[in-house]
């Protein structure tokens, strides 16, 4: 943060006087990939509260506070935006703590499953009571625009390569049968990174967790197995898929049960996981190559491998992928892998 911000939001704290905050107090609370930053800032009180520092310029704040307030309207844990300065780019907000679901379930091993069970519930929740109003679509050309991040970022420029004419044509007809399964499937409310960085865990409450939700300004309406991809083929911790698909299956009934636009088949749902899973691994691929090689942020390269053996591991079941799996064994000088497909 440059020194003329720094005094802004010095200023600007400091006039809050309702909350009697300590600016002197702030310090770095976490930071995510986008231009965001948040702080931590006590209160005489000893109370702590989160401000968000999003430079006008390159971010907005106001899709984050409508947002907070469609989940809040749902019941669903979104911060409470406490005080806002939208020209200036700073928001006062809720504490949830400093213990991300990642971490809790780094601290409590034995309650993985009531960690992964409460944001499968949360999930379905969120889905049923979060309205959609003045939410853009997630239409197919943003689809398409965020897997074309995969050609451009992680082949052409992390590997230093160039796709054939042969190559370019095999990913757009993947590209093609990610997006039509994407729309085919039922619409709701997407939070789009619903995952154990942006699930912030409050506590056990009997037998399941508490969590609050974050980083949730990108939200759309679109696939309804979208978010749950995002959680169970996290980037940045990875479970048995027998597991997963445990909890998946455990997903599609309670959103059946819920009246959730999901299909009766469960076989066809985990299709649905799979395809989207596939459309949104390719996006992170050129996402982290992106943060990477463009923002200077290197320490997204070590999340690549589990994305890229979740992207490998849904090409060997479908014929239509093994075209992906001969482009990535030629990225990476490895043999063609053989496997059974459907």
């Amino acid at each position: 943060m440059s020194a003329s911000r720094q005094e802004l939001l010095s200023q600007w704290l400091q006039g809050l006087e309702t909350f009697a905050l300590q600016a002197d107090s702030m310090a770095p609370a976490s930071s995510d990939a986008s231009f965001r930053r948040y702080f931590r800032v006590m209160a005489k009180s000893g109370k702590s509260y989160i401000v968000m520092d999003a430079p006008p310029d390159k971010e907005d704040v106001r899709p984050f506070v409508h947002v907070a307030e469609l989940l809040t309207r749902g019941k669903s844990r979104a911060p409470k935006v406490l005080a806002q300065q939208v020209e200036q780019g700073f928001l006062l907000l809720e504490d949830f703590g400093n213990t991300t679901m990642l971490t809790a379930l780094k601290q409590h091993p034995n309650q993985v499953d009531t960690l992964y069970r409460s944001a499968c519930e949360d999930l379905v929740h969120m889905q049923v009571h979060t309205g959609t109003q003045g939410l853009p679509a997630y239409h197919a050309e943003k689809l398409r625009a965020e897997m074309d991040l995969f050609d451009t970022w992680y082949v052409e420029r992390h590997f230093d390569s160039q796709l054939t004419n042969q190559e370019k044509q095999w990913l757009e007809n993947i590209k093609q049968i990610l997006v039509q399964s994407a729309m085919a499937e039922g619409q709701v409310f997407v939070h789009r990174d619903y995952h154990s960085r942006n699930l912030m865990f409050t506590g056990f409450d009997g037998e399941r967790a508490d969590y609050g939700i974050l980083d949730f300004q990108d939200a759309v309406v679109g696939p309804i197995s979208y978010d749950l991809v995002s959680i169970l083929r996290d980037a940045y911790v990875e479970w048995p898929e027998d597991q997963t698909l445990d909890w998946a299956i455990r997903y599609w009934q309670a959103a059946r049960k819920a009246g959730l636009p999901v299909p009766d088949d469960a076989s066809e749902f985990y299709r649905q996981v799979d395809f989207m899973g596939m459309q949104r691994h390719l996006k992170v691929l050129g996402i982290f190559a992106r943060l990477n090689h463009r923002d200077g942020k290197p320490q997204y390269l070590n999340d690549l491998p589990l994305v890229l053996a979740y992207v490998r591991m849904v090409a060997v079941r479908y014929i239509a992928f093994k075209p992906l799996m001969l482009i990535l064994d030629r990225l990476e000088n490895r043999a063609a892998q053989v496997g059974y497909t459907f």
